[in-house]
């Protein structure tokens, strides 16, 4: 049952990106007006939200310009969704380096917009949720905030030194998962829930080898497909998770069970 929302205004960060434009489709089909925001809107998506909006999560200005034009033109927002994120996929194409030889530079804007990103969009949609006294506020973590990286899912890629996930990544996400629940404590007096849902293994254009080794280690066998990540979004967001906060809600396909 798709829970309705008609009526709320929710915010997704990071909206043209893929899973972005899951979260928005998922939003507006329950009903709910979707402001998006990202660095470069993209409009002409397939999915694209009501309203979409030029901000960046490195940049409170702009977040205070986007809540602005929020509450004037659709009104006060009372779902949050920070999917805003930069990850590195493994390519051959991509760089790597050995664990002690990755640049700084690397991993500060890893943490400055994963984690510090997060924090400051809160900062300013959360906390007007939290003085209208409602809302729900859905941070977007990683089954890698939970466990390692496995290098033996990328022993196929051939780069010199082997590829490594970035551990800002991992740590980023950690992150993201320790201020919800600081959130959920701080606001839940205020009637702002806020958890953490983490997508795992989302398909997306893995090469062949990838997605064998990958999923040998999902007792589901698959990667998630969008419709899995959309409802639950949907409970998070909505009424039916009316007594749930502080919580983070794995999506992986059972792959910590092991």
């Amino acid at each position: 049952m798709t829970p309705d929302l008609s009526g709320e205004v929710a915010v997704v960060t990071g909206s043209s990106g893929r899973l972005g434009q899951v979260w928005t489709a998922a939003l507006a089909g329950a009903g709910a007006t979707v402001l998006g925001l990202d660095v470069e809107p993209d409009s002409a998506a397939a999915s694209a939200p009501h309203l979409s909006l030029r901000a960046d999560v490195t940049d409170r200005e702009s977040l205070g310009r986007a809540l602005a034009t929020a509450i004037e033109q659709v009104g006060p927002p009372s779902i949050l969704v920070n999917n805003a994120g930069i990850d590195q996929p493994p390519s051959a194409e991509t760089g790597s380096w050995l664990f002690e030889d990755i640049p700084d530079d690397l991993s500060a804007r890893v943490l400055e917009i994963n984690t510090l990103g997060v924090l400051r969009v809160c900062q300013t949609f959360g906390a007007d949720m939290a003085r209208r006294g409602r809302g729900s506020v859905i941070n977007i973590g990683s089954l890698y905030g939970n466990v390692a990286p496995d290098t033996r899912l990328y022993e196929h890629i051939e780069l010199d030194p082997p590829f490594l996930k970035p551990p800002a990544y991992g740590a980023s996400k950690a992150g993201v998962s320790a201020l919800t629940r600081y959130l959920a404590a701080l606001w839940g007096p205020r009637g702002v829930r806020v958890n953490t849902l983490s997508p795992g293994g989302v398909l997306g254009g893995q090469d062949a080898t990838f997605l064998e080794r990958y999923t040998s280690r999902v007792p589901m066998r698959r990667m998630a497909e969008p419709d899995d990540l959309a409802g639950p979004l949907l409970f998070l967001a909505s009424g039916m998770s009316g007594y749930v906060t502080g919580q983070e809600l794995l999506v992986d396909g059972g792959f910590v069970c092991w």
